[in-house]
């Protein structure tokens, strides 16, 4: 059965003149609007089209990719609000309505907020929330330390930033963690910190414990390998010109040279870093 809400592959049941009628199958025809159509289209062709209720609460199909299906977050902008809610922009012709009641906090015309989108299980329309810990688990199901995740920072706290993990979970980047300009809405790649006791997440921008020293040490190496052997950056080097040739803290860095030195990969003369030949 179609799943509304989400991309789904249907063929084309009759055409009329303004646009195509597809076999949704239990949910019946369902109109593509002749804008979607592809060139020459042909009954019985399979198009894939979102499926999402129209500003009649009609159901109908477009090929235009929303920001978010059901079950995924994304930042979006407030286009307007009114009496029963925010209507946020999520990239389709009907904005999505974000109800009072699934605000984390106030929205305002012009502000961006992560939305999470979901069904309504009574209107079974489809609606967003920026209370996203009402759908999102906060504590750990299946994650592991050191394992890479997607994440979007959702919103900023006394602590750090909060994250999204996978569409699925929230964590949380403490400031400690931060080492580079975060905003709400971003999306980057992370790593599962820790697990506390309690379950919860606490996330990482970089690998931890030797995992991250023998990444960082492969960048040194291949930065000299680059540079005639030779590294400027030191243990004496500014935490941000550490990261920003090698997007790591100081402490990691200072570790990983600790580490080549250990091995004799390389060696300090006259206070720059060389590469030992083999």
């Amino acid at each position: 059965m179609p799943q509304i809400g989400q991309f789904n592959s249907l063929p084309i049941s009759k055409f009329v003149d303004f646009g195509a009628y597809l076999d949704g199958g239990e949910l019946g025809t369902i109109l593509l609007p002749k804008r979607y159509l592809p060139n020459e289209p042909e009954p019985g062709q399979f198009l894939d089209v979102f499926l999402y209720f129209d500003s009649e609460s009609r159901l109908i199909a477009t090929t235009l990719k929303p920001r978010a299906v059901i079950g995924q977050c994304a930042s979006m902008k407030v286009e307007d609000v009114n009496r029963i809610g925010a209507f946020v922009d999520w990239g389709l012709p009907k904005q999505l309505l974000v109800p009072f009641g699934q605000q984390r906090r106030k929205m305002e015309v012009g502000e961006y907020h992560v939305v999470y989108v979901y069904q309504d299980e009574y209107s079974e329309l489809i609606a967003g929330s920026s209370k996203l810990s009402n759908f999102l688990n906060e504590f750990n199901t299946d994650f592991v330390p050191n394992q890479s995740v997607d994440l979007l920072i959702s919103n900023r706290t006394d602590l750090g930033y909060k994250a999204v993990i996978n569409d699925t979970h929230l964590g949380m980047i403490f400031e400690t963690e931060i080492l580079q300009p975060l905003k709400v809405g971003q999306k980057l790649k992370g790593y599962i910190k820790a697990i506390r006791e309690d379950g919860k997440l606490d996330l990482s921008l970089q690998l931890q414990g030797q995992s991250a020293r023998d990444d960082i040490a492969e960048k040194i190496l291949a930065y000299m390998e680059r540079h005639q052997g030779r590294c400027i950056y030191t243990d004496k080097s500014s935490p941000e010109d550490i990261y920003q040739n090698f997007q790591t803290s100081k402490g990691n860095f200072k570790k990983a040279i600790g580490g080549l030195l250990k091995r004799k990969e390389a060696s300090y003369i006259d206070g720059v870093l060389m590469r030992n030949k083999d």
